[in-house]
């Protein structure tokens, strides 16, 4: 008699695996190195669009195909954002489902195409259009590397790499203050034709992640998630060859039971989000919203504040993101190893709070006008050393807080929501009350940014999870765990 064919209600077969204990215990080796080069990429070229788009402010506003005002270069820094928030949820999703590799090679195809397309812009309308598909590029960015980071990086270590990572912003904003330096100086070449060449930078950069990714492997956790243990096994045995470590089937490494699926329903993640982890995603949500406004509301608007109230010259603008830069830079790279010691939640708010008072009292020095153009970048190169520190760690919470299968798509829908929410009506909001001519209004905008900080400090001293050089695994349960002995 022949056997009956196994029916759809048959449960999945449940797989014990310690690809992520092998992962967790690695030393540190070039194959990590290289991970932090490759993906931190990412974050340079976001520092170039987004220090470029500010320092050509004042070459914009003189050119003469473009001619834009305050509130259309606002317009444009927020039809970037707005295009970040949807690249991150399309290709967010498009991540959890088709794995990390192939999504951050083809968001970084979208950057790179549309970056080169901006130098040609004819009008303020062809020019938001390009910004909006280059930002589209680096919002699906953010959640292919972010995930690809965690996922990848031993949890000892997994705080301190993730702030440097996405610290890296301020390399590419320094690479870009100096390209505007050169390309905005009137003796060295027409300042018409300098801003259309600037943008051709990040279209370079493009080219060399699209090369240094070819080393970049699939996250294992991915793919034993769906089913291809096997694959995860060859490429965890291949980073530990690198890194000098010889695996034994006699070591005794936690494991762990997962029922391998190809596809999670979008039903049951949004009832992890909501549900199960809606303590995390209040956190997750108020450090998103607050650091998004908290940055792209000043530093979009950054070189407007120059030219505009201390008549600083367009061409001179990157002199002043240098220094700008170093202490954004400088934030993550120092404070961030107290974040796997002293622990997330203790410094999670910290960061956040003193980032919100200093916000409050450069502000109140700049209303007074009782700073040069060299004092207040002084001041904020102070004020961002704890902000970028801060806003690090909210891309580190997002991304480490919630399961395997919804990572990428978590870390998008909180950027979305919070980007939304800060960052379009951040740069829109300030270019208006530049607008104004009035240091008060300014200040007012500054209040507003301050109170958003200190507000999700006290959120975080109360909710954050303390994940600190914990697997992810503990950190977050996947949604497809099994238990130890079940069968089924």
């Amino acid at each position: 008699m022949a056997e009956p064919a196994p029916t759809i209600a048959d449960p999945p077969a449940v797989i014990a695996t310690d690809v992520p204990a092998r992962l967790d215990r690695l030393r540190w080796s070039r194959f990590h190195t290289l991970v932090v080069v490759a993906l931190g990429v990412t974050w340079i070229l976001d520092g170039l669009e987004v220090t470029l788009a500010g320092s050509l402010s004042g070459a914009l506003k003189d050119s003469p195909s473009l001619r834009f005002t305050n509130t259309q270069i606002g317009m444009a820094g927020a039809a970037y954002i707005a295009g970040a928030v949807l690249g991150a949820l399309f290709f967010g999703w498009l991540t959890d489902r088709l794995g990390r590799k192939k999504l951050f090679t083809i968001t970084v195809l979208v950057y790179l195409a549309a970056t080169a397309g901006t130098a040609f812009s004819w009008n303020f309308w062809s020019f938001v259009a390009f910004r909006f598909l280059t930002g589209m590029g680096i919002g699906g960015e953010y959640t292919a590397i972010n995930a690809t980071i965690q996922e990848l990086v031993p949890a000892r270590v997994r705080g301190w790499v993730d702030l440097v990572i996405n610290g890296s912003f301020w390399i590419g904003a320094a690479i870009g203050a100096v390209g505007a330096i050169v390309l905005l100086d009137p003796a060295v070449i027409d300042p018409e034709l300098g801003w259309r060449l600037a943008f051709f930078i990040g279209a370079a950069l493009g080219l060399v992640v699209l090369i240094l990714r070819q080393w970049i492997p699939e996250s294992p956790r991915w793919l034993i998630s769906h089913g291809r243990a096997d694959e995860a096994m060859a490429i965890v045995a291949a980073i530990e060859a690198r890194a000098g470590v010889t695996w034994s089937a006699d070591e005794n490494l936690p494991l762990t039971h997962l029922r391998p699926r190809a596809v999670t329903p979008l039903g049951e993640v949004f009832r992890a989000l909501f549900v199960t982890h809606r303590q995390r995603a209040l956190v997750g949500l108020s450090l998103m919203v607050a650091q998004a406004f908290f940055y792209n509301a000043i530093f979009f608007t950054y070189a407007l504040i120059l030219t505009d109230f201390y008549h600083v010259p367009s061409q001179a603008i990157g002199w002043f993101i240098l220094p700008f830069a170093a202490g954004n830079f400088l934030g993550p790279l120092i404070l961030g190893r107290f974040f796997d010691t002293l622990g997330r939640r203790t410094m999670i708010a910290a960061t956040y709070a003193l980032s919100g008072l200093l916000l409050t009292g450069t502000g109140y020095l700049f209303w007074r006008d009782v700073l040069t153009a060299q004092q207040l970048t002084l001041c904020w190169s102070v004020v961002f050393f704890f902000a970028s520190a801060a806003a690090s760690s909210a891309y580190l919470t997002v991304s480490e807080t919630f399961p395997v299968e919804m990572r990428a798509l978590a870390i998008a829908a909180f950027y979305a929501v919070g980007t939304g929410a800060g960052g379009v009506a951040g740069p829109w909001l300030f270019g208006m009350l530049i607008d104004t001519g009035s240091r008060g209004s300014v200040f007012a905008g500054y209040l507003l940014g301050a109170v958003l900080m200190l507000a999700a400090a006290v959120i975080a001293a109360r909710y954050a999870v303390r994940a600190e050089r914990q697997p992810l695994e503990s950190v977050a349960r996947p949604l497809n765990a099994a238990d130890a002995h079940s069968g089924q």
